[in-house]
């Protein structure tokens, strides 16, 4: 398996196949999983999940959708200030959500990408020691007060989630053999959390609040399997939805999940912003990861790309690459610059 580039995980092409011969043959030997690129409804990350499972949920009222564009509904807002919003009804402790292991598609979807992903593979098309790769929304990246703005309705929402995820991915590790799977944390709503959020309750900003999910979880995946972590500021509304004035807070919450995994942690993603000042990258130095491959985020703005390479490798000498997020956002009219990008990437790191 290659080590110099990951893909997070969204590409918004038509489909899974045409992500991994787009994507997945030029790049698979620097990378040590594939994605399957988040195609059709995931491409909207978490917020899929308004319109598929809360809304209309016999335990919740919603408090406010996107408003129509031209008399037709709108499942995706085009702005935060117009996003689903929901309240848990009087007099119920806890959301509960039906149909176990099916509920929230991943289960679904990695069974059908997996099939993709092998036929590919045994055609040479993708690396033979490459593994599939799925990447997951952490519980409260997923439940948060930016859709559930009621004091306490989260802690109502979040164990019925988390019990749900359980079930996806008990299916998807009984599916997929442990030695081609790799499983992928992504944690952007907690990483704004821990910064402090204006609209949070200031228990949101508890590192323990936020890693404690990633135990219980991490918990329930083989031995075998690879795990990951990506941690983002988040592209709502254009990169970044969040700039922290340093990595310092991003390092305290990812020492965290790292131990709190309990298991062996095969890389950690973490997002960097367009800026080559030391104070920013300074953090890096303290990270605690173990074993994982450390892959930075830094693969824009390519025209600054060498002196932000050259500041980094001060804190932190050996790393990958990747792009500070996925491309769900992304015209797809972009994806073969892109594409060029992380190609040159990997030329400028190993020259470097």
């Amino acid at each position: 398996m290659g080590n110099q580039l990951l893909l997070v995980g969204s590409v918004p092409l038509d489909s899974v196949e045409e992500v991994m011969r787009t994507f997945g043959a030029p790049l698979g030997r620097y990378l040590p999983a594939m994605p399957d690129g988040e195609v059709g409804e995931r491409r909207s990350w978490v917020n899929r999940f308004s319109y598929l499972l809360f809304n209309g949920h016999a335990d919740l009222e919603t408090l406010r959708r996107p408003p129509k564009i031209d008399g037709v509904e709108q499942l995706l807002p085009m702005k935060r200030s117009e996003g689903w919003q929901f309240r848990v009804r009087p007099g119920v402790t806890q959301v509960r959500f039906g149909l176990p292991g099916l509920r929230l598609g991943y289960a679904r979807d990695a069974t059908s990408s997996y099939f993709v992903f092998r036929t590919l593979r045994e055609a040479g098309i993708l690396p033979a020691d490459l593994r599939f790769q799925v990447s997951i929304p952490m519980i409260n990246s997923v439940v948060r007060p930016l859709y559930f703005p009621e004091p306490g309705d989260i802690d109502k929402v979040r164990p019925g989630f988390e019990e749900a995820l359980a079930a996806e991915l008990a299916v998807i590790v009984r599916r997929i053999p442990a030695k081609d799977l790799a499983i992928q944390w992504d944690l952007a709503g907690e990483l704004l959390a821990v910064y402090g959020q204006p609209d949070n309750p200031p228990s949101e900003a508890a590192i323990e609040k936020h890693v404690a999910p990633v135990r219980r979880l991490s918990a329930l995946l083989p031995s075998d399997a690879a795990l990951g972590f990506h941690f983002c500021f988040g592209t709502f509304g254009g990169w970044p939805a969040f700039a922290p004035a340093d990595l310092g807070r991003a390092v305290e919450l990812i020492n965290a999940s790292v131990v709190a995994a309990g298991r062996r942690v095969d890389w950690i993603h973490v997002p960097t912003l367009d800026r080559a000042d030391e104070s920013f990258y300074a953090p890096l130095a303290r990270l605690e990861r173990g074993d994982a491959r450390l892959y930075l985020g830094m693969i824009h703005s390519m025209g600054s790309f060498r002196e932000r390479l050259s500041v980094i490798r001060k804190f932190v000498p050996d790393f990958g690459l990747g792009a500070y997020c996925g491309f769900g956002r992304t015209p797809a009219e972009q994806l073969p610059h892109v594409l060029a990008d992380h190609l040159k990437a990997v030329e400028l790191l190993n020259a470097a």
